[in-house]
């Protein structure tokens, strides 16, 4: 049974936290080895950040990995990332027309950036497969799958560009 930290780490294990001083891309990574899939892998590395309990995250972001449910669309990695810019920079009030373009452009920087790296922010396409894929059926993750999938990889870099933005918007 894992020990939990006190409350302003919410409710984040002793593991998690060996995890510290990992880069957010390699903190992402060794989540999506543990089994969470790759939007709450790229989440969960800045859930401090994002100040939000582990269990509400990763439920909030667990419908979106596979590309959305498995239907390989936009990939989990880029809406993990989408998802922790929204929690970190996104708007809240509706009326605010100026709050709300400047964050669309913030998502559209980086998907570009992610774009630019990879060629696609579409699961499908990434991953190289025909049309979609309506099997809600999750993969087993052996070593075999590892070694065939770029995910961890996409993963790692969604991470990344979030963490780097993050480095050159801070106060």
């Amino acid at each position: 049974m894992q020990e939990k930290t006190d409350s302003a780490k919410g409710d984040l294990t002793k593991g998690d936290l060996a995890k510290e001083n990992l880069s957010k891309g390699d903190l992402a990574k060794s989540y999506f080895k543990e089994g969470y899939n790759c939007t709450q892998s790229v989440a969960l590395a800045f859930a401090e950040e994002i100040g939000i309990e582990k269990t509400r995250l990763l439920r909030m972001a667990s419908s979106f990995g596979g590309g959305m449910g498995r239907m390989r669309e936009v990939c989990g990695a880029v809406s993990g990332m989408f998802l922790a810019a929204g929690a970190l920079y996104g708007y809240d009030d509706p009326k605010d027309i100026q709050a709300k373009k400047e964050h669309y452009a913030r998502i559209q920087e980086l998907a570009a950036k992610f774009r630019d790296q990879t060629g696609s922010i579409v699961c499908r396409e990434l991953l190289g497969l025909e049309g979609g894929d309506s099997s809600p059926e999750p993969s087993e993750r052996t070593s075999d799958y590892y070694k065939r999938r770029p995910c961890p990889e996409m993963i790692a870099l969604a991470a990344e560009i979030m963490e780097e933005y993050m480095k050159e918007h801070s106060n």
